[in-house]
């Protein structure tokens, strides 16, 4: 129900706000959580322009964009940042065992069969090896079988690839319930879905890019990423599902099949930031 009267505090999609700060809407203090989706135009940029009279204020985990972007050119420079490594130091985010996994497929072999020539890139998305996906289910089977009261997410590149591996996943006994949520899906199955795992009747999801961010389940104490990404952003999102404290938990199981040295270079680095050597 909308409100009458928007003195107080207002909560508000970006485009309700921006329509209402078109009226004449004008508080005295704009805060947006996932500032890292202000972009050089839009209707963020817009809404900050219009209320540039109030103090602005932006909080995110991941303020990288895509299109390289500064969001403060719009925010200004950060009050305050936290990182990662300093967040596990100081006990606000779970420890995280990170098992990175490289195959010996000889991709150049690969790129000169391919009739369409396809570079790396093209092949991670359209490639499925089902030797690759049985060995990733293997290791997840052992981490599953280490790890107290488990709940897994595996991140996969496409929908084909999460719906394949949900599908591989059900027919092994640990995880016949095992389903795939993705963009695909009608939004109230989504949202069926992913209640259902918050309650633990689904054990494990399978998911593509619709879980990295505005989602809290912190019983999720194992992360498999099947699928590459060079994005920092959507790697620090998705790696920030598996962060989260609850009581009993101490730590989360990170399964990275990369195939990737930018990958391997960013958990070598976040290893040394710990280590301290």
């Amino acid at each position: 129900t909308r409100p009458d009267d928007l003195s107080g505090l207002t909560c508000a999609t970006v485009g309700l706000a921006l329509s209402a700060a078109r009226f004449g809407y004008r508080p005295g203090l704009v805060m947006i959580d996932e500032a890292h989706h202000v972009g050089e135009e839009g209707q963020y940029d817009e809404l900050l322009e219009l209320l540039s009279s109030a103090r602005h204020l932006g909080v995110t985990a991941t303020p990288w964009r895509g299109d390289k972007h500064d969001i403060t050119h719009q925010l200004g420079a950060p009050s305050f940042s936290l990182g990662i490594e300093e967040g596990m130091r100081r006990g606000y985010l779970a420890q995280v065992d990170y098992r990175l996994f490289v195959d010996d497929i000889d991709w150049d072999t690969v790129r000169e069969a391919s009739d369409h020539s396809y570079g790396l890139a093209e092949l991670n998305a359209k490639l499925f090896l089902p030797q690759r996906d049985e060995a990733i289910r293997d290791e997840l089977a052992t981490a599953w079988i280490a790890t107290h009261n488990p709940r897994a997410i595996v991140f996969c590149r496409t929908i084909e690839h999460a719906e394949r591996l949900a599908d591989m996943l059900r027919r092994t006994p640990l995880w016949s319930g095992a389903l795939a949520i993705h963009a695909g899906l009608a939004k109230r199955e989504r949202q069926n879905r992913l209640l259902a795992f918050r309650a633990g009747e689904v054990p494990i999801l399978t998911a593509v890019d619709i879980l990295n961010e505005g989602v809290d389940v912190p019983d999720v104490n194992i992360l498999c990423f099947a699928r590459v990404t060079h994005s920092r952003r959507i790697f620090v999102q998705q790696l920030g599902r598996g962060l989260r404290l609850r009581e009993g938990k101490e730590r989360v199981t990170v399964l990275d099949f990369v195939s990737d040295l930018l990958r391997i270079a960013a958990a070598l680095k976040l290893k040394r930031s710990l280590d301290g050597d």
